[in-house]
């Protein structure tokens, strides 16, 4: 049973995919915050069109230059460091962003959450009430390990659903 570690690892293929997806990441939180379309639930969710492509580009790359197998767990294990990468690049770039950058982005996301609460029917005080509320979980520091949070878990996610579909067992070592 002879394996091809010294070339290809999970860590290995990992870094370098969540090194990409990091920048693309950011990439993206740019255009969407210059373009001022931070409520536009469409363009978030393309946001994981990368992801699902470079979890995939990875899984290829990982049995392509190993042994031509690579196991369920394997492939999650690549897809969910892929992810945990990126968003902790991509996260702290959000904080420093929206701390030091664009101190302004916050009140458009407010404004944003306004305009959504006005248009479901609540009333003023209701929407003071909401925004009271709220005040404490809208800061950079708070967005930023939500943002981490929330990106890992959807891209385990992804990460079950593409390693599934990619997996390539070695025979040899099945039971």
């Amino acid at each position: 049973m002879e394996t091809n570690e010294s070339t290809i690892s999970v860590k290995s293929v990992s870094i370098k995919w969540g090194l990409i997806l990091g920048i693309i990441s950011i990439a993206l939180f740019l255009t969407i915050a210059i373009a001022q379309l931070q409520g536009n639930s469409a363009i978030q969710w393309f946001g994981y069109i990368p992801a699902i492509l470079l979890i995939f580009l990875a899984h290829k790359e990982f049995k392509e230059q190993g042994d031509g197998f690579m196991s369920y767990g394997q492939g999650l294990g690549i897809g969910t460091l892929i992810v945990a990468i990126s968003s902790a690049i991509s996260s702290v770039f959000a904080y420093v962003y929206i701390k030091f950058i664009d101190p302004t982005y916050m009140d458009i996301v407010k404004e944003l959450q306004v305009e959504e609460m006005m248009n479901s029917g609540m009333s003023d005080a209701e929407i003071e009430q909401a925004l009271e509320f709220s005040q404490g979980f809208m800061t950079p520091g708070f967005i930023m390990i939500m943002a981490f949070l929330v990106s890992v878990f959807f891209g385990f996610l992804i990460s079950l659903v593409v390693s599934a579909i990619t997996k390539n067992n070695n025979p040899a070592l099945e039971v």
